[in-house]
């Protein structure tokens, strides 16, 4: 049953995170807030909901390894599993994505992540250096989309974020929001109970559970998504919403996290898991700056890394 309740959980949790999504963008855009600000903000905000909710759910609870493997798994994953498995199905023309600036914000702040596990513990001082990290980059995003706008005279015509409809009435986007916001605590709670009832079981550490189990479901939208891009060679962009997705996990869940309580750091995570984190981003070096397209045998490579990472982890 243990298995049962934590996949209802992570179900739960993916159908009420795309339910705010859908709600909070189009309440947004009904208050006047431009779509360029909904895009960079609330959709990446909306997008994460699960994982913060976890990590929130994970300090309540008292088991800050789940919320910290959380992050530092799902980068991993993100990595060497949602962009290498679907270039075995298809290869991922990353060659055409444009990611120098986000790819360097990602290792600065991957480092700086890194820095601050060695205190000890993610607390409030951590939280708010993460915090103010993560606005620094997303008011100079605003700026950066801002000016390529202008220069490319649409300025007044900005795209529709994800999960926008000019035409949904006030009562849907009521019942989107209501839906987000009670299922995303029950889907965390069941999820979050759940691991550590497993973690007991097969006499692991909630932090391998938080590396594997969990890591591993909240990263299955990303996967999904980019098998199916990659499947209708549209992939193209894939680099880029990975590199985004990895700092956002970094900057904002811990730091938010870190406001609801201290995050012990587990001594595994400073002796393995963050290095294999910032390994596995290097990685993404002749993609972002030779311009390579992940082919098949990259994908293949990749993928490998990623399950011996993951034996790795429940053998050491």
């Amino acid at each position: 049953m243990v298995w049962l309740y934590a996949g209802l959980g992570l179900i739960i949790l993916l159908l009420a995170g795309d339910a705010l999504v859908r709600g909070a963008v189009n309440l947004a855009l009904r208050l006047g807030i431009p779509a360029l600000i909904v895009s960079l903000t609330i959709v990446a905000f909306g997008t994460s909901a699960p994982e913060l909710l976890i990590s929130i759910q994970a300090v309540l609870k008292g088991v800050p390894g789940i919320a910290i493997g959380n992050v530092v798994g799902s980068n991993t994953a993100n990595i060497l599993l949602v962009l290498g498995f679907p270039a075995i199905l298809a290869v991922l023309h990353t060659s055409s994505c444009e990611s120098r600036k986000s790819f360097k914000q990602m290792i600065v702040a991957s480092l700086v992540f890194i820095a601050l596990a060695f205190r000890g513990v993610f607390d409030i001082y951590s939280g708010t250096i993460l915090l103010t990290m993560l606005a620094y980059i997303l008011i100079h995003a605003v700026n950066d989309a801002k000016n390529h706008r202008r220069a490319c005279g649409n300025g007044s015509n900005e795209d529709e974020p994800e999960g926008a409809d000019p035409d949904m009435p006030w009562w849907k986007i009521m019942v989107f929001l209501g839906l987000g916001l009670i299922g995303l605590p029950l889907g965390a709670d069941l999820l979050i109970d759940s691991a550590e009832i497993l973690a007991r079981r097969f006499g692991v550490s909630e932090s391998v559970i938080g590396l594997t189990l969990v890591a591993l479901g909240t990263s299955l939208p990303e996967l999904a998504t980019t098998t199916m891009a990659a499947l209708r060679r549209q992939a193209d962009v894939a680099l880029g919403n990975v590199i985004g997705s990895n700092m956002f996990n970094l900057l904002a869940i811990i730091g938010i996290a870190s406001f609801v309580g201290p995050l012990p750091v587990d001594p595994s995570f400073l002796c393995f898991d963050l290095w294999v984190m910032l390994g596995a981003s290097i990685l993404l070096v002749p993609f972002v700056f030779f311009k390579q397209d992940i082919n098949r045998v990259w994908g293949i490579a990749l993928t490998l890394l990623y399950v011996l990472y993951i034996v790795c982890v429940f053998l050491f």
